[in-house]
């Protein structure tokens, strides 16, 4: 080696070491306090009425009327510390993760088929774990798996995004089997929103909008295949959605009741804890259609607090988003927010009937300690985006 090759190699390594240094003191930076003030308050008003939600269903069980709440704030507590241990380390480490979690998650789906390994509850086979204490589901791991791969791969491929060999064909494989292995569940609620983040991500990524509209297109005509001829209780469903009084003590049971909860809180509502649909009238009070409960307790007014409020967390994070430091970190952020906003449109979608039912949970409201864990995880990578956002341009 050269006297001069020595001294370039020497300058590239200074350069680089000059770059790690620069990204580490950037790294250290202030979180997104708005945001982060949003996640707290929409997890501390989801606990107030969860409790409210709960209790009574508790008390009927012969179980202590703080039951779900005390469950419910130990991963509260352990999602607020994983959110600000997550939010200090630098999100490009998590590249090196993203192709081993995909893996994981598949593998974790495919667990269930197993017979006697996965948990089934309501004709569902969605949970891995131990008894009925230890549990988690798979799909919650999945939906970051997709976010986090998605974003890594897209952000390298730049204009290859607009080819059908590079920017479709991989992702509509991924999700194809994820999906497959998510209706074997079955799990409708589950597979729509991984398939549409993972289409909104490839679409942030540059695909053209005939893709975007052949793709939606296509999942729509399969999500109806799916809910009318491989869903138990699939055209029941459909049936229902158009008019759950025809069989509003059977099938259509449920949204009657969720109707009613919502018509009884009016303007200002009955009053924080003074529902009268949770006392064993609504079925899944204090987990799919806690909702419901805020409307009657809160009324119109507080119910609408509560979406703006919501609407404010996404908006935010897409604002993080527009002002991320790269394009990883820009889907990074695109991606668990999208995750939030579809999960809100969903839940509530159903609980007013504006959408067909497909048992999905409201984010930071129903009940489900790993669902928490896992979204205020996330809420942890867009915090830790927020530390390297771009600095504002003067003047």
């Amino acid at each position: 080696m050269t006297w001069a090759e020595l001294q370039e190699q020497r300058r590239r390594r200074a350069e680089k070491q000059r770059r790690e240094e620069e990204l580490r003191e950037i790294a250290k930076g202030p979180v997104d306090l708005p945001f982060l003030l949003l996640v707290c308050l929409l997890t501390g008003i989801g606990l107030i009425m969860l409790f409210s939600a709960s209790f009574p269903r508790a008390y009927y069980d012969g179980l202590s009327p703080t039951y779900y709440l005390t469950r419910q704030g130990v991963f509260a507590i352990m999602g607020f510390c994983a959110m600000l241990f997550i939010s200090k380390i630098n999100y490009r480490r998590f590249r090196a993760f993203s192709k081993l979690l995909l893996l994981v998650a598949i593998v974790l789906l495919a667990m269930l088929m197993i017979p006697g390994v996965g948990l089934t509850r309501n004709n569902a086979t969605r949970w891995l774990g131990v008894g009925e204490l230890l549990t988690f589901q798979p799909s919650e791991i999945a939906k970051f798996a997709v976010v986090l791969y998605f974003s890594d791969t897209i952000s390298q491929k730049k204009d290859k995004m607009r080819t059908i060999r590079y920017g479709i064909l991989p992702y509509v494989l991924i999700l194809g089997v994820i999906a497959a292995l998510m209706m074997w569940q079955p799990h409708l609620s589950g597979t729509i929103l991984i398939l549409g983040t993972g289409a909104i991500l490839m679409f942030a990524g540059g695909i053209r909008w005939i893709w975007v509209i052949a793709i939606g297109g296509g999942a729509a005509v399969i999500a109806y295949l799916l809910i009318t001829g491989v869903i138990p209780y699939g055209e029941d469903r459909i049936a229902m959605w158009f008019d759950p009084w025809i069989d509003s003590q059977g099938a259509g049971y449920q949204m009657v009741q969720s109707l009613i909860a919502i018509g009884s809180g009016g303007l200002l509502g009955t009053g924080l804890g003074k529902s009268r649909q949770k006392f064993l009238y609504l079925p899944e009070e204090h987990n799919d259609m806690i909702f419901s409960i805020v409307c009657e307790e809160l009324g119109l007014v507080g119910a609408c607090i509560i979406l703006l409020l919501f609407a404010a967390l996404i908006i935010r994070g897409y604002w993080i988003s527009l002002h991320a430091r790269d394009r990883f970190g820009s889907l990074l952020v695109v991606g668990c927010i999208s995750l939030i906003a579809m999960q809100v449109f969903l839940n509530v979608g159903v609980v007013t009937g504006l959408l067909p039912a497909t048992g999905i949970s409201l984010p930071f409201f129903s009940y489900g300690g790993t669902a928490l864990l896992i979204q205020m995880a996330e809420m942890g990578v867009v915090l830790s985006v927020s530390r390297q956002m771009k600095p504002p341009k003067n003047g």
